[in-house]
């Protein structure tokens, strides 16, 4: 969230970041309803010092054998009118803050506005691949193979869920390890977090109240399946004050993520394009405020890497403010080229979300005089399907295999083709 002091002095920038990040929330209804909330407020604090004055009058008077007994009646119509003015001041606040949570991050001034046509490519590594032999899209390579089963997957969950099996799901596997030796080299250090949370962790890291819809809730317990390792990585630190001399602390975890919300019916949503339940190693790293910007880069090369590693083409793209997440300031997508699909597709989105989360967390960090809300970042490192379904196009051959990249060969056994 952001600081309301700033959202008090910075008014139209404010309305401009909405409207430039395409969200629905009625930002005049949150000032309308938070200068209520304050004039009520001073109201109550005017009318109760004045209380207190004519109390004070009344007790005098008493001592003095006055008669009080109108100045009291007058006291009982002003305790009231204060306790008429403090309910409708809690009242205002609860319609304040639900508007509050709502009003997404500001973009950076780097930002590109507009929408996701709008994207720039920042950068380019290896050449997308045209094979000379008929390119085929990775459902067939997979069922050719019996490495993707996604009509089982279908018959016990409905669609938008995936089966791997024997060599695929053994594929995934050697990812989801490598991925994270490769982090552990980069200075990273792994936690096994929880995949159910409560309300307000999804709410420290801006997927509640926005994203209600989307999430899987768990009603008997009250708990929501996360979207991301995001989420329960960044709430270890919350309501906790971090060591400025220590940051930054950068983890990585490994997670499955539910997701209700797959996409538009009938678009990319074959095969394992875009599914309700995935595997992503995820990112994470706590920073001080003045590098955090540079944080973002080396993060987004940490999952740059990983790509050239597994001989990947990929881009990367500086996102346009109506393509940004709710609560970014910036991000990057890195982005992969399939052959079979004839697309790209995006493995990793790396965000800087500055202290948006924090605040809404609680996360603060102190060092000597020097202290705050800390800068928050985070990036797949990568997402599982779609590396998955880039290896299978990219590396498949003219007999129907699929050649293994080097650097993944010792994490299967030193095989070098499935198939």
């Amino acid at each position: 969230m952001l600081d309301r002091k700033f959202l008090r002095e910075n008014r139209k920038t404010v309305t401009a970041a909405v409207a430039a990040k395409r969200e629905s929330v009625d930002v005049d209804a949150y000032y309308e309803k938070d200068e209520a909330r304050r004039a009520a407020l001073q109201e109550v604090e005017t009318l109760q010092a004045e209380a207190n004055r004519a109390n004070k009058s009344i007790a005098e008077a008493r001592k003095a054998g006055e008669d009080t007994a109108v100045a009291i009646e007058d006291m009982k119509v002003v305790s009231a009118h204060i306790k008429e003015l403090k309910a409708g001041a809690v009242e205002a606040e609860a319609e304040v803050e639900a508007l509050y949570l709502r009003i997404p991050n500001v973009p950076h001034s780097s930002v590109p506005i507009g929408g996701e046509e709008d994207n720039v490519i920042v950068r380019t590594w290896g050449e997308p691949l045209e094979p000379d032999f008929p390119c085929q899209p990775h459902w067939d390579i997979g069922a050719a193979l019996g490495i993707i089963d996604l009509d089982a997957a279908s018959g016990m969950s409905g669609s938008g869920f995936t089966l791997l099996k024997g060599q695929g799901a053994r594929l995934e596997r050697a990812l989801i390890n490598f991925m994270i030796d490769v982090h552990l080299e980069q200075g990273y250090e792994e936690v096994n977090v929880p995949y159910l949370v409560n309300a307000e962790a999804m709410t420290g890291t801006g997927q509640l109240p926005k994203m209600a819809d989307d999430m899987y809730h768990c009603a008997v317990d009250d708990l929501y399946l996360i979207p991301t390792a995001e989420v329960s990585v960044t709430n270890i630190h919350r309501q906790s004050t971090l060591n400025l001399e220590l940051l930054p602390v950068k983890y990585v975890a490994f997670s499955p993520c539910f997701r209700r919300e797959a996409g538009a019916a009938g678009k990319d949503t074959r095969g394992l394009l875009r599914v309700h339940q995935f595997h992503k190693v995820e990112m994470v790293q706590f920073t001080a405020p003045d590098v955090s910007y540079e944080t973002l880069e080396s993060l987004t090369g940490d999952a740059e890497e990983i790509l050239r590693r597994l001989e990947l083409p990929y881009r990367v793209l500086s996102l346009a403010s109506g393509d940004l997440s709710f609560a970014a300031a910036k991000c990057y997508d890195l982005e992969v080229w399939s052959p079979g699909v004839q697309q790209w597709l995006e493995v990793s989105s790396c965000s800087n979300f500055e202290d948006f989360q924090a605040r809404r967390a609680g996360i603060r960090y102190r060092g000597g005089d020097d202290k705050g809300f800390v800068h928050t970042l985070n990036g797949s490192g990568l997402a599982l399907p779609r590396v998955i379904v880039a290896i299978m196009e990219n590396g498949q051959t003219p007999d129907g295999r699929i050649r293994i990249p080097l650097a993944l060969q010792p994490y299967m056994d030193g095989a070098e083709f499935i198939g």
